[in-house]
């Protein structure tokens, strides 16, 4: 359903939004609540293709800026898309706990980017870490990170066309200085954005794990006394 802006700042049908996202500032699930509307006569005079309403926070207080489309202008009011755009991104963290450092940076730079909406250097990144990865890795470790990748798509249901997109991002490579990076939208970007970090976790993260747990066993079946004394 569209919002509509009238005369006096009267907003309509924003109850309906039942608008709910990621803090920017606390990084809490929240709803929120409009607390600041753009002037009708105002957007009746100049016309903008997309404005923007101030929202609250419900959970800290703080203000969040959400960007609209203008369907259309009447007489007595403005029509908006009842779709949002969210100008502040909450801050994303992933941590290797010190495995592969060379990895860990490219890869926070990679989320910085995400983080200001710079979605275009966002992907680039993810391509550079995807590369730092099989440098660390190995040929034959490519193939089992490509494995790995098509088995998460699997497992959150990816359809072909996007899947296809996202391997080119991850593991084309840039031929003659030209860059073979595929340009990825809002959605598509936040989908890649999951698929590294399962990556990275998978790479990295349980496969540490998993090797140091059976380390372990292996030491306390060959000295079962140590762990007795």
């Amino acid at each position: 359903m569209s919002v509509f802006v009238r005369l006096g700042g009267r907003l309509e049908h924003i109850l309906n939004l039942e608008i709910a996202l990621d803090c920017p500032h606390c990084n809490v699930h929240s709803h929120l609540s409009a607390v600041s509307v753009p002037r009708y006569e105002y957007l009746a005079r100049f016309k903008p293709d997309r404005t923007g309403i101030v929202f609250r926070c419900d959970s800290c207080n703080e203000p969040v800026f959400l960007r609209f489309q203008v369907v259309q202008y009447a007489a007595d009011h403005a029509e908006l898309d009842s779709l949002y755009e969210q100008v502040e991104r909450p801050t994303e963290t992933f941590e290797l706990n010190g495995r592969a450092k060379t990895v860990q940076s490219l890869f926070n730079e990679a989320l910085s980017c995400y983080s200001i909406g710079c979605l275009d250097a966002f992907v680039s990144m993810c391509r550079r870490t995807a590369q730092a990865i099989f440098d660390d890795m190995g040929e034959s470790g490519k193939l089992e990170v490509f494995d790995e990748f098509n088995d998460a798509a699997k497992l959150a249901d990816i359809d072909d066309e996007t899947l296809s997109t996202l391997r080119k991002v991850v593991f084309d490579s840039d031929m003659d200085g030209r860059s073979t990076i595929p340009r990825l939208n809002a959605e598509m970007a936040g989908i890649l954005l999951e698929m590294m970090k399962d990556l990275l976790y998978q790479t990295y993260i349980r496969r540490g794990r998993l090797r140091r747990a059976l380390q372990e066993r292996t030491h306390r079946l060959d000295h079962p006394d140590s762990e007795s004394a």
